[in-house]
């Protein structure tokens, strides 16, 4: 991936962008909108991507940018900001539960994916039996950096498991004698140098400046992990919602993905 960003992170995943604030018809809305999102990759995306094709639609865009995971979706249920891009829907729908907010993810977005990356290996076909694989030790990403692993051969989960909640004591097999170091998520990009392999996600990985391309492995993600576009649930009719639906399913936001977001995951409505 050409363009390095700084991005600050929390593990796990990213979210949404904007709300409709008028009637049914975008000539009787009000057209200026702000769009919250987390600095780095996501606020890039907004401004690159979604910004442009707003305004050619006549809206007049703000974005607002932070650097938590709290305050987006709090100034988003407080009508503050119209919409936010900085997470997946399993945290919009614990925090919207938790805080009692009326929020709703409209549309994902390509997302930067979990990485095996290694600075002892420069390929898969090189790892070793007992080689020491840092994973993420909060449950969510847990999961995901166990099925990454499973996605390679390496370990076997149980088969009546579901991929959501995976944890340690389901893997079955682990023909490579893999030794798993379970490390908070931020440690993560670091532990390359002392570990084999770590499994990092993606925001942490762009944070650490790391070239997505460059790990040896990239998850099939989820759709529940893609960042989305987050709302209010009150405003899912408005035409805002349907403006910002179309843009991020149009050619000009897709050409600037491809030049711009390489290694993103692409969600599953893209076709």
């Amino acid at each position: 991936m050409k363009k390095r960003y700084a991005f600050l992170a929390t593990g796990l995943l990213g979210a949404g962008i904007l709300a409709g604030c008028g009637d049914s018809s975008a000539k009787e809305e009000n057209k200026s909108i702000k769009i919250g999102a987390t600095s780095g990759p996501y606020s890039d995306m907004v401004k690159e991507a979604i910004q442009p094709g707003l305004e050619k639609k006549g809206y007049n865009v703000e974005i607002v940018e932070f650097g938590d995971y709290i305050q987006p979706n709090i100034a988003l249920g407080s009508g503050d900001i119209d919409a936010n891009l900085f997470q997946h829907s399993i945290y919009l729908k614990t925090f919207a539960k938790e805080k009692n907010l009326d929020l709703k993810g409209l549309i994902t977005v390509p997302t930067a994916p979990m990485g095996l990356y290694s600075k002892s290996y420069k390929s898969l076909d090189d790892v070793k039996t007992g080689a020491e694989v840092a994973t993420p030790n909060d449950p969510t990403n847990q999961a995901r950096a166990l099925n990454l692993l499973a996605e390679q051969g390496w370990i076997e989960l149980k088969a009546d498991t579901d991929p959501l909640t995976v944890s340690e004591k389901d893997i079955v097999k682990n023909p490579k004698k893999l030794v798993i170091k379970p490390l908070e998520a931020a440690q993560l990009p670091r532990a390359i140098d002392s570990v084999d392999i770590s499994a990092v996600p993606g925001n942490f990985a762009l944070a650490a400046k790391f070239d997505l391309l460059d790990a040896l492995a990239l998850e099939k993600m989820d759709e529940q992990y893609r960042n989305l576009v987050a709302i209010k649930t009150s405003n899912e009719d408005k035409q805002l919602a349907k403006d910002l639906t179309a843009v991020v399913k149009s050619d000009d936001f897709n050409n600037v993905i491809e030049k711009s977001f390489k290694g993103f995951s692409k969600p599953d409505w893209v076709k």
